[in-house]
């Protein structure tokens, strides 16, 4: 009789966990996408990218890269009737055009990451009581990134929601 009602605590014990386990409403976000996926946050990236600072570093690298692609064409072409100095000095120019593109290169993404941390920095606060306003309205409990899962239903993805949202809080 005692092995039996040890059995039956098991097991309820087991069953309450179990439904305490389901009665869990789990959801995924990924707030860095719903950030950059905003009508503000396009707008910021769309502001940068038509400014005369980025337009002209971006000019700059095209132009690097062109004169690298014309300089190596060239170089294809004529190396075998150039002699030893004539070759030295084109190479010397193809590397000075690579170090102007590479430079322009990095330039460019110096300024993309300032921006983002820029618009993550500005609207970071607003998306985080957006997705606490939706967590609240929808009962979740337990919110993931939405990287550290593998497999989540579209249903459990608050990302979009928490997007819209941004989008109406920032009008």
């Amino acid at each position: 009789m005692g092995k039996l009602k040890a059995f039956v605590l098991v097991v309820s014990v087991g069953l309450f966990s179990v439904s305490a386990v389901a009665a869990e409403k789990i959801a995924v976000v990924d707030i860095a996408r719903a950030i950059f996926g905003s009508n503000a946050a396009q707008a910021s990236l769309l502001e940068a990218e038509q400014g005369a600072d980025f337009v002209s570093l971006k000019a700059k690298y095209e132009g690097s890269a062109a004169d690298l692609q014309s300089l190596a064409k060239e170089a294809e072409t004529k190396r075998l009737t150039w002699s030893q100095e004539q070759a030295v000095a084109h190479q010397k120019k193809m590397e000075y055009a690579k170090a102007d593109a590479e430079l322009a290169g990095r330039k460019i993404q110096a300024e993309q990451k300032q921006l983002q941390q820029k618009i993550m920095q500005d609207l970071g606060p607003i998306a985080q009581q957006a997705l606490q306003e939706i967590v609240t309205e929808e009962g979740v409990t337990i919110i993931l990134r939405a990287e550290s899962v593998m497999i989540a239903s579209p249903e459990s993805n608050l990302t979009a929601k928490v997007a819209d949202r941004l989008n109406q809080k920032t009008k």
